[in-house]
């Protein structure tokens, strides 16, 4: 099963200014998630950040917030606790009640819903605190979740490599940037193909 454009949205977690020195190979992880959300962007995927108590940890990457629709403040690890399900699942709107000059309900046409996109590309830090536990309610709340392992990390790289193991074993797919890179687009004639190329090379 490949990724589809078309079903995805992004979800940065916590990349922080005062965090981001402690974490490791967090210069590397920072620089792929910049891409991540610049090829979303080109390609109209939702992108949407968290920052875990910014009061504390300072804001995320400006350059990485600029590009996320909206950053949620959160005191949960779990950013699913906070409203993140809700952005990324919104309630459908209320159907528009008649009064006695409309037609009959069975004459009126249905209101169409946005597509849902169901699949979540995740990546952030820490990847065994708030990524991991970010990513599993997901997986609770069924959407399918994968995990985008180079832009993810921990201050150890033990407590990283444990939140991946835990994460496959709970039913998230494990990728890399330019995976989900090259499955969003497909093809070297997608029209988004050669700044896709200059990002990743």
């Amino acid at each position: 099963m490949l990724l589809d454009e078309s079903e995805s949205q992004l979800v940065l977690v916590d990349y922080q200014e005062r965090l981001m020195p402690v974490i490791f190979e967090g210069a590397m992880v920072l620089e792929n998630a910049r891409r991540l959300a610049k090829i979303a962007q080109f390609i109209d995927v939702p992108v949407w950040g968290t920052e875990q108590n910014p009061s504390r940890l300072g804001g995320n990457d400006a350059e990485l917030r600029a590009l996320c629709r909206n950053t949620l403040s959160k005191m949960h690890f779990s950013a699913a606790e906070e409203g993140l399900c809700e952005w990324l699942r919104p309630p459908a709107k209320p159907q528009q009640g008649g009064n006695a000059r409309s037609l009959p309900k069975h004459l009126q046409k249905p209101q169409q819903q946005a597509p849902e996109r169901n699949t979540i590309v995740i990546a952030g830090c820490e990847a065994h605190v708030c990524l991991l536990q970010t990513a599993l309610d997901l997986l609770e709340d069924e959407f399918d979740v994968w995990v985008v392992t180079d832009a993810c990390s921990s201050r150890t790289e033990r407590n990283r490599d444990a939140a991946f193991d835990r994460l496959a074993g709970a039913g998230a797919e494990l990728v890399t940037t330019e995976m989900v890179a090259f499955e969003w687009l497909r093809t070297c004639e997608h029209p988004d193909f050669k700044d896709m190329l200059t990002l990743v090379k």
